[in-house]
C-alpha cells in the first residue's frame, strides 16, 4: 500500500506541475499532506514536517549565504574574464552560444555545488539568450546536464557519499570512473553542438559583414536571412539599430557585448537586427535581469585578487570540510560585504538585490521538507526501494552493476541522494556481493544517474537555475528529463565498454 501510494504521490506531484496547474511551492506542500493522510498517518504530519525541515535547514541555510556569497563575487567583476572568455567564443552565433553555456556551466561545477554553477551561468549567458531570442529551457536543459556529470567529484557529494555508505575510498570509486564521465561531459557538448545549431535555424543567424574579425575593434552583426550564403542583411533593420560607435551598444573592456539599445531577436532572423560588440559583456537589463555589465558601479578591480583568494580559501575550507559547508558560506558572506562594501547603505543595497533568489529558494526548499519528510517519516521511500530490489530477477544477480546504474536514473530523481545512497546502495552492494560482483563496482555504477538527478524537484539548486532563467520548472522538466536521462545511459554505457564498471 506505501509502495503504491508513494508512487502516485510522486507522479502526481509531476504530472501537476508540468501541466502547470500548481506552482511547485503549493504542490509540494500539499500535495504529499494529502497523501499522508491516504496513508492514514496524518496525525502524525507535523512530525514528519518539522523533521523534514530540520534535516533541509542547513541546506536552506548554505544556499541563501551561497547566493549572497557568489551573488556579491559576481558583482564586483571576480567572474567577468571567464565570462568575457565565454562571450568571446560566442560572439553572436546560437550554437555556439548553446555549447558555451555548456562549457562555462562544467567549468564552474568544478567547485562541487551547484547552486553556485547555476547563478554564474545563468548570469552569464542569460542576457545573449534573451537579445537573440533563444529558448531559455535549453540553457538550463543544458547547464543542468552539464553540472549533473560533474557533480560526481569527490566534493560534490555522490562520490562521497558512496565511498561512506559503502566503506571505500572515494578516489578507488572516482579515478577509474573518468573516461566513463569524460564520454559523458563529450555527450553533453555535442548535445549542446545540436540543438543549437536547431536554435540556429530558428531564429537565424547573426554574421560579420565582411567576415572581418578585429579584435578591440567593435563589430556590427547583423542577423542573416535563412538559407542565405554568408550574405550579410541590410543594416536599414525595422529595429533601426545603428552601426557604429554611436549605436548605443555598450563597449568595455570585453568580448561578445550586448548592445544596450537593441531590443530581443525575434524568432524569424529577418524580422530586426541586433547590435552586437566584441567590446564588453551582455550588460543592459532585460526584464529587470543585471546582465554583466563590464561598467556597472558595484565592480571592484582594485579587490579582485583578495576576492579571488577569498573564494579559493573558501572552496578549499570546503573540500577540507575545516567547517560546516553553511557556516563557511555565512562567514564567507559577511566578509565579503564588509570588505567590498565598506558603507552600510551598499550593503543593503546589494542584499536586496539578491533578496528575490534568496526567498525563493529557501522557500522551495522548505516546501521539499514537507515532500521528503512525508516520504520518509510514512516509510514511502523504504517500501519503494524494497519493491524495487526485490522484483530485480535472480538471474541479474551477476549483473548487479549494470542493474545499479539503471536503477540510479529514477531511484535518483525520484528521492534525495541521501536516501538512495544510504538507503538503497548498500542493499544493492549486499545483493551484488552475493554474486560476486564488487563493491566497487556497484559504487561506480551508482554514480550515473546524477545527470538526471540534478533536475529532480528534490535538488533545492535546480529552483535557482529555473528561478534566475525565468523558466517555468515544468516547462524544464519536460525539456530536459529525455536528454539528461539518455546522458546518464551513455556514462552508464562507456563505463561498462570500458571495463570500469
Amino acid at each position: 500500500m506505501l509502495t503504491f501510494l508513494g508512487f502516485a504521490m510522486i507522479a502526481t506531484f509531476l504530472v501537476l506541475i508540468m501541466l502547470k496547474k500548481m506552482s511547485p511551492i503549493a504542490a509540494l506542500v500539499l500535495i504529499p499532506a494529502l497523501f499522508c493522510v491516504f496513508a492514514g498517518k496524518g496525525a502524525h504530519l507535523g512530525d514528519y514536517v518539522i523533521d523534514g525541515v530540520g534535516k533541509l535547514a542547513p541546506t536552506a541555510a548554505m544556499l541563501m549565504f551561497a547566493i549572497v556569497y557568489f551573488g556579491v563575487m559576481i558583482d564586483v567583476g571576480l567572474f567577468d574574464p571567464v565570462v568575457r572568455g565565454i562571450l568571446r567564443f560566442c560572439k553572436a552565433d546560437p550554437m555556439r552560444v548553446v555549447v558555451g553555456t555548456a562549457v562555462l556551466a562544467a567549468i564552474v561545477s568544478l567547485d562541487g555545488d551547484g547552486s553556485t554553477t547555476f547563478m554564474i551561468t545563468v548570469s552569464a549567458m542569460y542576457p545573449l539568450y534573451k537579445r537573440l531570442g533563444l529558448s531559455l529551457v535549453v540553457m538550463t536543459g543544458v547547464a543542468a546536464t552539464a553540472n549533473g556529470v560533474m557533480n560526481t567529484l569527490p566534493w560534490g557529494g555522490p562520490t562521497a557519499r558512496a565511498a561512506t555508505a559503502l566503506k571505500l575510498d572515494a578516489a578507488d570509486i572516482f579515478v577509474p570512473m573518468i573516461p566513463a564521465l569524460a564520454v559523458g561531459l563529450l555527450f553533453v557538448f555535442v548535445l549542446a553542438y545540436v540543438l543549437g545549431v536547431k536554435e540556429r535555424r530558428r531564429v537565424g543567424m547573426l554574421v560579420l559583414p565582411g567576415q572581418v574579425e578585429r579584435e578591440a575593434v567593435e563589430e556590427e552583426l547583423v542577423p542573416a536571412a535563412p538559407g542565405a550564403s554568408g550574405a550579410p542583411a541590410a543594416t536599414d533593420s525595422p529595429a533601426g539599430v545603428g552601426a557604429g560607435p554611436g549605436s548605443g551598444s555598450v563597449a568595455g573592456s570585453g568580448s561578445g557585448s550586448v548592445a544596450a539599445g537593441a531590443g530581443p531577436v525575434p524568432a524569424s532572423a529577418t524580422a530586426s537586427a541586433a547590435a552586437l560588440h566584441a567590446g564588453g559583456d551582455a550588460a543592459a537589463p532585460e526584464d529587470g535581469f543585471q546582465g554583466l555589465d563590464p561598467h556597472r558601479p558595484t565592480l571592484r578591480p582594485r579587490l579582485y585578487w583578495f576576492n579571488a583568494g577569498l573564494t579559493v580559501a573558501l572552496l578549499t575550507a570546503m573540500i577540507m570540510e575545516l567547517l560546516p559547508i553553511p557556516v563557511l558560506f555565512l562567514l564567507g558572506a559577511a566578509l565579503a560585504l564588509t570588505v567590498n562594501f565598506p558603507h552600510m547603505p551598499d550593503q543593503k543595497a546589494r542584499i536586496a538585490a539578491h533578496a528575490d533568489n534568496v526567498l525563493n529558494v529557501a522557500g522551495m526548499v522548505f516546501a521539499a521538507a514537507v515532500f521528503t519528510g512525508v516520504l520518509t517519516g510514512t516509510g514511502m521511500v523504504k517500501h519503494m526501494a524494497d519493491w524495487l530490489v526485490g522484483a530485480i530477477p535472480e538471474g541479474m544477480g551477476p549483473h548487479m552493476a549494470l542493474v545499479t546504474g539503471l536503477l540510479s536514473l529514477p531511484l535518483t530523481y525520484f528521492m534525495s541522494n541521501d536516501g538512495f545512497y544510504f538507503g538503497v546502495l548498500p542493499v544493492l552492494a549486499e545483493a551484488g556481493a552475493a554474486h560476486g560482483v564488487s563493491p566497487l563496482e556497484i559504487a561506480r555504477a551508482s554514480l550515473v544517474g546524477q545527470a538526471l538527478h540534478m533536475s529532480s524537484p528534490l535538488v533545492p539548486a535546480v529552483y535557482v537555475l529555473v528561478g534566475m532563467a525565468k523558466v517555468e520548472f515544468g516547462d524544464h522538466t519536460r525539456f530536459t528529463v529525455k536528454w539528461a536521462a539518455l546522458t546518464s545511459l551513455v556514462v552508464l554505457a562507456a563505463g561498462m565498454l570500458f571495463g570500469i564498471i
